[in-house]
C-alpha cells in the first residue's frame, strides 16, 4: 500500500471520528439536562445580594468593614459620594457602593473574578466591564486631580544634606529599576511571557523618589522583554523626564541622557563593599558605590510593594490572555499601560516636554562628577590622617 493511500484512509478515519464526536458530546450533554429535570441551575442563590452585603459591611463592626475593604466605613462613604456626585462612576442596577466595594476588595485581597462571583454574585463580563473602568478611567483621573507633581528644581534633602551626593547628584530625580509579576495564561500564548527564568510574568519598570514613594509604573509588557524596551515605551507615551534632570538606572539599561547608569565591568553591588571586603579602590569604584546607594531606594521600594502584595496574595495570579489584551476580553484584571505620578502637568499639555540640545554628554559628564568625588573624599581622608596624627602625638607625649 502506497504512502499516499495509507494517508488518505487515515484522514478519512480521523474525520469520521470527529463527526461522531460532534454527535455524542450534544447527546450526553443533552441527557445530563434531562437527567437534572430540564431545569438549569442558577449559580448565585444566595439572599443576601451584592449591595446588601456592602451596606451590611458599612454599617456594621468598623473593623470588619477595615478587615474587607482596607478602609473605614466613614471613609468609603464620602469616597463613594464624591465619585457619584463627580459622576465618574454611577448608579445602574449595580450601586456606586457595591461597584468601590468589590473593586477595593479585589485590590485587598488579590481577588479573581472567581471570587468576585461567588462574593458579590456577578458574573464575570460584569466585573470585567466594571473594573477595567476603575483602572482605565476612575484612577487616571483621580490621580491628576489629587496627585501633586514634586518640583524638580528642588533638591531632595536626602542629597542636600549628604556630603557624599551633594553637588553631584543635586539634578537626580529618583531611580529606575523593573521587575517581574507572575502571571497565570493559557498554554498557548507562553511563550512571550516566558522570562530569563523560565517563568511566566510580566516586565513592570517603577520609579520612585528618595521618600520611597511610586512616582511612576509602566506595565503589561511580555517577561521576555528586555528593561530598555520597556523604558523606551514608557518614553515614548508619558514617562517625561526635565530638562538637565536624571533618573538612576542599573546596568541593564543604556547610559544616555536623563538615565544615569553605573561603570559596567567594576565593583557595584553594595555586597561587594562589605565589611569583608575592600573599600572603593579607584574613582569608578567610588563613582559605582555612591550610585549603588542611592539607586537601592529603587529596591527597598519595590520589596515593601512585593511584601504588599505578597502578604493579600492567597493564590497565583488570576488568568488573563495576554498583556495587551482586547477589551472584550473577560479573563483576568492585569492592570495595563502606565501610570504616571510624577508629571502629571505634562498629561494635560499638548507639546511634551523635550530635552534641551546642550545637555552634557553622559560619559563626560560621568568623567567630572568622578573628579568631584574623589577629590572631597581626599580631603575627608587627608583631614582624618591629620587627625589620628595628632592623637598619636598626644599619646607619645
Amino acid at each position: 500500500m502506497s504512502i499516499s493511500l495509507r494517508d488518505c484512509i487515515r484522514k478519512r478515519r480521523e474525520e469520521k471520528d470527529d463527526e461522531r464526536m460532534m454527535f455524542i458530546f450534544p447527546t450526553l450533554y443533552l441527557m445530563g439536562f434531562a437527567r437534572e429535570g430540564g431545569v438549569k441551575k442558577k449559580r448565585h442563590t444566595s439572599e443576601e445580594t451584592g449591595e446588601v452585603k456592602v451596606r451590611r459591611l458599612l454599617e456594621g463592626y468598623v473593623k470588619n468593614c477595615q478587615v474587607t475593604f482596607r478602609m473605614e466605613p466613614h471613609i468609603f462613604k464620602e469616597v463613594a459620594t464624591y465619585l457619584r456626585r463627580k459622576r465618574f462612576i454611577v448608579d445602574t442596577r449595580i450601586t456606586v457602593e457595591e461597584k468601590l466595594g468589590f473593586f477595593l476588595y479585589m485590590l485587598s485581597r488579590n481577588a479573581s473574578y472567581e471570587d468576585l462571583a461567588v462574593t458579590f454574585g456577578h458574573s464575570n463580563d460584569t466585573f470585567h466591564c466594571h473594573i477595567n473602568h476603575f483602572f482605565n478611567k476612575v484612577i487616571p483621573t483621580l490621580s491628576r486631580r489629587f496627585l501633586q507633581s514634586p518640583n524638580p528644581n528642588q533638591v531632595h534633602p536626602k542629597i542636600l544634606e549628604n556630603p557624599r551626593y551633594y553637588p553631584f547628584f543635586k539634578n537626580c530625580l529618583g531611580a529606575i529599576d523593573g521587575t517581574h509579576i507572575p502571571v497565570s495564561i493559557s498554554p498557548e500564548k507562553h511563550s512571550p511571557f516566558k522570562n530569563r527564568k523560565g517563568t511566566l510574568s510580566i516586565n513592570m519598570m517603577v520609579a520612585c523618589d528618595f521618600d520611597l514613594n511610586i512616582t511612576f509604573i509602566s506595565s503589561g509588557w511580555e517577561g521576555s522583554v528586555t528593561d530598555s524596551r520597556v523604558l523606551r515605551s514608557a518614553m515614548s507615551k508619558d514617562f517625561q523626564v526635565p530638562p538637565s534632570k536624571f533618573y538612576l538606572v542599573d546596568g541593564g539599561y543604556a547610559n544616555i541622557p536623563s538615565f544615569l547608569a553605573p561603570y559596567r565591568g567594576v565593583r557595584y553591588h553594595l555586597k561587594e563593599f562589605g565589611a569583608r571586603h575592600r573599600r572603593p579602590q579607584n574613582s569608578k569604584e567610588l563613582f559605582n558605590h555612591h550610585h549603588a546607594l542611592l539607586r537601592n531606594h529603587v529596591e527597598r521600594t519595590l520589596s515593601r510593594f512585593l511584601l504588599t502584595t505578597t502578604a493579600t496574595k492567597k493564590k497565583p495570579s488570576p488568568k488573563c490572555s495576554g498583556a495587551k489584551r482586547s477589551a472584550d476580553s473577560p479573563r483576568g484584571h492585569l492592570a495595563e499601560g502606565t501610570n504616571n505620578f510624577t508629571s502629571i502637568e505634562s498629561q494635560c499639555v499638548e507639546e511634551p516636554l523635550h530635552q534641551i540640545d546642550d545637555v552634557e554628554d553622559g560619559a563626560q559628564a560621568k568623567e567630572e562628577t568622578l573628579q568631584e568625588i574623589h577629590e572631597i573624599h581626599d580631603e575627608e581622608d587627608g583631614e582624618k590622617d591629620a587627625r589620628d596624627e595628632q592623637e598619636e602625638a598626644r599619646s607619645g607625649q
